[in-house]
């Protein structure tokens, strides 16, 4: 385990003086549920990725299978792959349950409070596992349209829009 200290000093080292990598660099590190940080740079992120991608490699028999080393060697200082940031903090990581995928394009609510609801539990659930979401809103009415409710007028998707802005903040 190390402290916040520790991974800056040595992950500003990694980045040469790069203080915006460095901290970065923080939102992929792998921490355990209380925190704690388990990797000190890239390297040590690096290095649990190719022995997850190894994993997987030698699940499947042939002459092309890379070894740990192989694929640790085309991650190693993002010269050849960088992974996006979710795959970056999921993969190999058995403390979280992250999705694996950046971003997502959700299913555009009709124009009842039920699917409207119901649209922002999905963004939350996707949220809660790193997911950035988006939406199409131009089934809702715009505001100040006549509706059938105590309110007589609908508020517009810009407030549904507000609406899931503030659960993606939330949750996310």
């Amino acid at each position: 385990m190390y402290s916040r200290e520790e991974v800056l000093k040595a992950s500003l080292e990694y980045f040469n003086g790069d203080e915006l990598a460095a901290n970065v660099f923080f939102k992929y590190c792998l921490q355990d549920n209380n925190g704690n940080y388990l990797e000190l740079t890239p390297d040590d992120m690096h290095r649990r990725l190719a022995k997850e991608f190894a994993r997987i490699e030698k699940k499947f028999s042939g002459e092309n299978q890379l070894s740990e080393d192989t694929i640790y060697e085309y991650l190693k200082y993002f010269k050849n792959i960088c992974a996006q940031g979710s795959p970056m903090a999921g993969i190999g990581n058995n403390y979280q349950n992250v999705s694996l995928s950046n971003c997502f394009v959700i299913k555009q609510p009709n124009d009842t409070m039920s699917e409207i609801f119901d649209t922002g539990r999905d963004l939350a659930n996707l949220s809660k596992r790193r997911g950035g979401v988006g939406l199409d809103l131009s089934k809702l009415r715009p505001d100040g349209a006549v509706v059938n409710n105590s309110a007589k007028t609908s508020s517009g998707a810009w407030s549904f829009a507000d609406f899931y802005s503030n659960i993606g903040r939330m949750v996310g």
